[in-house]
């Protein structure tokens, strides 16, 4: 779990050594991040579905040979396409890692006390892995050099292959989803037009027939989700759960939420470094107050949602996101360093209070038999928002990006106030999302899918 979750933020402060190294672009270098969160978000309900049936032990195993196989090409890339490639290798094995992950801790510890404190630390571990990838980053690069931030997993995934083979015991699901050909077809032409579009506009031009044609792939998309999904026994996305209000809007808030903090980490670290001229191990540590705030206050807002509920953790972490993005507008090549720290503690508060409440909003009034379906689409919506902040970050810096003066920063302006835009967006989604109307329709969807569970089983 820490590897995989680790490797979407520990690239971002190697971005400089790798755009000196291989002469890469700045399309290049969204790429570099893109490939592997887009591959994640695509395939991530397929990997777990497929350990359900094949079971959880082997196909973890796989998934780490295939992990560990594809960072070992990424660090011996000779080329931005080669490493690219290797990313989206790297990202098939983290499909079968991080939600298998979860689903073995879950059959390991039945006890519901256990169970959720375990839980915990996956949570916890998460966040971590998240907020300490940049400084630890930074220092392989500095000791090593980039492709070291690729090479530390393999030695990791060689040690969990062992263990695994020791320790975990198999498991399958008593009653595992059915694969579903066509539905993962369209939820990935969905997610790769759109981010591609997104990514390839600045060179192509908004008004280019292949930008047209990728939104007019997406667009195609959802509406055969739309018409083909509703029809399948076990469909890929169960859009009935988009009845609930609560998990709409968690769902919303999850894309919105690492929308901004993939942009924010991606202008971020090239800020520190290429405007302040920080190395990449300074640049690193500079994000330790971002790390240490999410570790703090991601177990004390799990205990807070809990016993007084998620709005107010979720209005603190939109209020804290809005401030963020106001206060980085301020931004300039001479702003003192600890005005800088104190503006990124407030994406540390951001994310530290943001992610419990979001993933309990989704799986609120839930029946048992959907909370994993649920906890699972909502992680799509984290990895498709990190993919699309990494996106539009850098379509909006453009070519800005390797400037070391107050072009980059005036460039950056635009990405800011989208963060703050997208801070308004989740406070007024946690508003929505813990009204006693949505309530009423979560309800509402849980009865369905009681109902739905006991007519299954009857027929069986």
């Amino acid at each position: 779990m820490f590897v995989v979750v680790m490797d979407i933020s520990i690239v971002n402060v190697a971005l400089p050594a790798i755009r000196r190294d291989l002469n890469a672009t700045q399309t290049d270098l969204q790429w570099t991040l893109d490939a592997y969160t887009l591959v994640l978000a695509g395939f991530l309900v397929l990997g777990g579905s497929t350990a359900d049936r094949l079971g959880r032990r082997r196909v973890f195993q796989v998934g780490l040979t295939v992990f560990g196989l594809g960072s070992l090409l990424c660090g011996l890339a000779p080329s931005v396409g080669w490493l690219v490639a290797a990313r989206v290798l790297q990202a098939v094995g983290g499909t079968m890692l991080n939600p298998v992950a979860l689903a073995i801790t879950v059959h390991t510890f039945p006890g519901r006390a256990e169970r959720a404190r375990v839980i915990g630390v996956f949570d916890a571990i998460s966040g971590l892995s998240l907020a300490l990838g940049p400084i630890l980053g930074g220092a392989l690069v500095s000791a090593v050099g980039w492709r070291a931030v690729f090479w530390v997993n393999v030695p990791i995934v060689a040690v969990m292959i062992v263990c695994t083979a020791l320790f975990i015991p198999d498991s399958r699901a008593d009653q595992a989803r059915r694969f579903d050909p066509v539905g993962q077809f369209l939820v990935t032409a969905l997610l790769g037009s759109v981010v591609y579009a997104v990514i390839e506009s600045r060179r192509l031009g908004w008004g280019s027939p292949i930008i047209i044609g990728l939104f007019t792939i997406a667009a195609f998309s959802v509406l055969t989700i739309l018409v083909y999904e509703p029809r399948r026994r076990d469909p890929l996305l169960e859009l009935r759960l988009f009845r609930s209000v609560s998990f709409s809007a968690a769902l919303v808030m999850a894309v919105f939420a690492l929308c901004a903090f993939g942009g924010f980490l991606f202008v971020t670290t090239q800020y520190l470094q290429d405007v302040h001229g920080m190395s990449a191990l300074t640049a690193g540590l500079c994000m330790l107050p971002v790390g240490g705030l999410i570790m703090l206050l991601s177990p004390f807002t799990g205990r807070l949602v809990g016993a007084r509920g998620p709005r107010l953790p979720l209005l603190a972490a939109g209020s804290a996101l809005v401030l963020g993005g106001a206060t980085s507008l301020c931004l300039t090549p001479d702003t003192p360093l600890i005005a800088v720290l104190a503006i990124y503690l407030l994406f540390g508060l951001f994310l530290g209070t943001a992610n419990p409440p979001i993933t309990n909003t989704a799986v609120s009034g839930m029946p048992r038999s959907m909370t994993g379906t649920a906890s699972s689409l909502v992680s799509v919506g984290r990895q498709s928002g990190t993919a699309l902040g990494v996106a539009i970050a850098g379509t909006l810096v453009g070519p800005s990006l390797a400037a070391a003066d107050s072009a980059y920063t005036n460039a950056e302006h635009p990405v800011w106030w989208l963060t703050l835009g997208l801070g308004i967006g989740i406070l007024a989604l946690a508003t929505l999302s813990t009204t006693r109307w949505s309530k009423t329709t979560a309800t509402r969807s849980a009865a369905l899918f009681k109902e739905l569970d006991h007519d299954t089983n009857h027929h069986r």
